[in-house]
């Protein structure tokens, strides 16, 4: 589970970097029932913050990066951004954007993996990160679609020691790898992390890319809003057991997202 008492390598922010804010913010507003606060239009400061039951859950600024694909940026919580980086640099990985202070609220910095999935770092200061996670409508798992998951496992326990537990997928399917922070119980997993062969990663030009998975009460009605609001829909919905039942989904600027109706428990 994914909590607001963020230990470290935790997630703890989300940010969604749209070619179209006002349209984003429609978007999941109608699908997830978000709230959109705007902190300035226009330019390349456009953005703001979305809300469920006046908690902040992510963030949304406008795409500026030539060429960059829209996409879901997941941060992790780190006590020392700086060290992070060296050790982000040690483990093979790219430095997207050094360490740097946002005013008061904190210190982030964004990072490639080896193999070119994109993830950034948050070091608190006056703001930890959001304010709501899994409960309907915010963030519940984080999901990396890897080549190597060897590698990816090699990597990011260097970077933030994870510990990690494979079960098998259904049908023979590889290993589901899952992820928990370094020193928390197994109930505190937050994630995982699937090997793919590249041709599965069209989205990302084939290169590996993480993912948030949102909670929802229904995910069939969610995924009737996703193609009633110009999204669609690459796989599902399905039930997993054990999980819920999941889909997942693309946005109208191709951002990918899933959403789950966690498994009653019995």
């Amino acid at each position: 589970m994914i909590t607001t008492d963020l230990a470290p390598g935790s997630p703890c922010w989300i940010d969604l970097g749209a070619p179209d804010v006002r349209a984003a913010a429609a978007f999941y507003g109608t699908v997830l029932g978000w709230e959109y606060e705007s902190m300035g239009e226009g330019g390349d400061m456009e953005g703001g913050m979305f809300k469920k039951d006046g908690k902040t859950v992510a963030g949304l600024g406008k795409l500026t990066e030539e060429g960059a694909r829209s996409a879901w940026m997941i941060y992790y919580a780190v006590t020392d951004a700086d060290d992070t980086t060296q050790a982000v640099e040690r483990a093979g990985g790219t430095v997207r954007v050094p360490p740097r202070d946002l005013d008061d609220w904190g210190r982030m910095a964004q990072y490639d993996d080896p193999l070119g999935g994109q993830f950034a770092v948050w070091q608190p200061g006056k703001n930890s990160g959001f304010e709501l996670a899994d409960e309907t409508g915010s963030l519940s798992w984080t999901e990396l679609y890897t080549t190597d998951a060897a590698s990816a496992k090699e990597f990011y326990s260097g970077v933030f020691g994870w510990q990690f537990s494979d079960m098998p997928m259904p049908g023979g399917g590889g290993a589901y790898t899952l992820i928990t922070p370094a020193g928390q119980p197994e109930e505190r997993m937050q994630g995982g992390l699937m090997e793919l062969p590249v041709e599965n990663l069209v989205l990302a030009g084939g290169r590996p890319y993480w993912h948030p998975v949102f909670n929802v009460t229904d995910c069939d009605a969610a995924v009737a809003k996703v193609t009633g609001n110009g999204g669609s829909v690459q796989m599902g919905p399905d039930d997993a057991e054990g999980v819920g039942r999941l889909a997942v989904c693309v946005d109208p600027s191709n951002a990918d997202f899933v959403v789950l109706t966690p498994a009653t428990p019995s």
